[in-house]
């Protein structure tokens, strides 16, 4: 069963010691790993990276720990994007997100590239689609609060528990509404047509 976001924000937001290199990381920063024939262990990233650069022969690949960066979205408001990197085999994923009270939320990101690539240069492309993203501004807000701008809204979804269950909850221009809040916003169209595409989150729509 899927866990629910209080649940998965409360893993996220504790402080777990890596069974690799025993210092104390973020949720957030650990993976729960197991290689062939061994116990499961939780690592963070760092050592996480190391063990499948070891499985894979990617004698190459060097972890990097990037330092949070602020960025100004259309809104004009700051936004600071703290970075993950984990090895998928041949492939590495940098995640970026804000945190919010110790948990990652709001705006997140993610873009993947080949093991061997230059992670600063991957992590500079990664900040282009940031930069491009926060450049735009989906909601607005008239009279009957807010509301969809320009017929067109991009987004994230996501989870929250209600009463023992988990029900739909979007990210949408870094705050949270819940499908209720969107459902209203959709009135305002009424009779009209649509279309849902949905993308990964390494893909930019």
């Amino acid at each position: 069963m899927k866990p629910h976001q209080s649940q998965r924000r409360a893993a996220a937001g504790r402080n777990i010691r890596c069974e690799g290199c025993g210092e104390l990381s973020p949720g957030y920063d650990i993976v729960n790993f197991t290689s062939a024939g061994a116990l499961r262990k939780s690592l963070c990233t760092r050592c996480f990276n190391q063990q499948v650069a070891a499985l894979d022969g990617l004698e190459r690949f060097e972890h990097v720990r990037f330092e949070p960066v602020n960025i100004t979205g259309r809104d004009r408001r700051v936004h600071t994007f703290h970075f993950r990197t984990r090895l998928l085999g041949p492939d590495v994923a940098i995640d970026a997100f804000e945190l919010r009270k110790g948990v990652p939320a709001g705006y997140q990101f993610q873009i993947i590239g080949d093991a061997e690539e230059d992670l600063l240069a991957l992590l500079g492309r990664l900040l282009e689609k940031i930069r491009r993203a926060l450049s735009i501004q989906h909601l607005s807000k008239g009279r009957f609060g807010l509301q969809i701008k320009d017929r067109a809204i991009r987004g994230r979804i996501t989870s929250v528990s209600d009463s023992g269950d988990y029900v739909p909850l979007l990210v949408v221009d870094g705050r949270e509404i819940t499908w209720e809040e969107f459902g209203r916003m959709c009135l305002t169209f009424e009779g009209w047509h649509f279309q849902l595409k949905m993308f990964d989150k390494s893909e930019e729509p």
